[in-house]
């Protein structure tokens, strides 16, 4: 009887808007982070982009989980909307962590597998800001949520392939000479592959809510 009720009542659609803006956020923080592997003088305030951008999606974040707790009926699962914001908020942590290595290694030039995976994370940021907007009408739009959450996917296998391939290269420039080197890349690789994989973690959790809806 109480599902029944519920089915009448209008849901709050404020959810929606705060994911496309988290998405956005996302996305600047993604390009912001892209620059800094073009090195140069500008690398410190691409940095800050970063920065500031993780900041206002730490905003936009508690916002939806105060939502999530104050709403009477939400558009989906308070579980899903939960576990989506953090996936993302997540991912912008994660490149915030690999800007912040970057700076405190001195970092000034990357290698290519380096610079690749960093468009991958680009790549990914964009497919995740296209589906923000498809999932106010999930049934409508299954098809294309789930064609993205598989782009994201092919992305990260490729990224982990980059991954490989970076640390296999470093390893024979550096073996029995630079340790500190190694060291330093290494934990540059470590972060960009997490931070791809982040967003593989969104498209878990979105295809996730479109099977829950179809």
């Amino acid at each position: 009887m109480l599902d029944w009720f519920q089915r009448l009542l209008p849901r709050e659609e404020k959810f929606f808007p705060l994911f496309e803006r988290h998405a956005a956020v996302i996305a600047a923080a993604a390009h912001a982070l892209r620059a800094m592997f073009d090195g140069g003088e500008a690398m410190l305030g691409h940095c800050a982009a970063v920065m500031r951008h993780e900041e206002e999606a730490d905003a936009i974040t508690r916002e939806v989980l105060i939502g999530v707790r104050s709403t009477f009926i939400t558009p989906f699962d308070r579980g899903d909307i939960k576990d989506l914001i953090t996936a993302m908020d997540d991912a912008i942590d994660q490149m915030q962590k690999t800007a912040k290595a970057i700076v405190l290694f001195e970092m000034n030039a990357f290698a290519p597998q380096m610079r690749s995976i960093a468009d991958s994370i680009g790549d990914c940021s964009e497919l995740v800001r296209r589906s923000m907007p498809l999932l106010a009408n999930v049934g409508r739009h299954a098809g294309q949520l789930t064609e993205i959450c598989q782009q994201i996917g092919r992305i990260e296998g490729q990224a982990d392939d980059l991954y490989d391939q970076g640390l296999k290269q470093l390893y024979l420039r550096v073996k029995g000479g630079d340790t500190m080197e190694f060291v330093r890349s290494n934990e540059i690789y470590d972060h960009l592959e997490k931070s791809v994989d982040r967003f593989d973690d969104i498209a878990n959790q979105i295809q996730g809510i479109v099977i829950e809806h179809v």
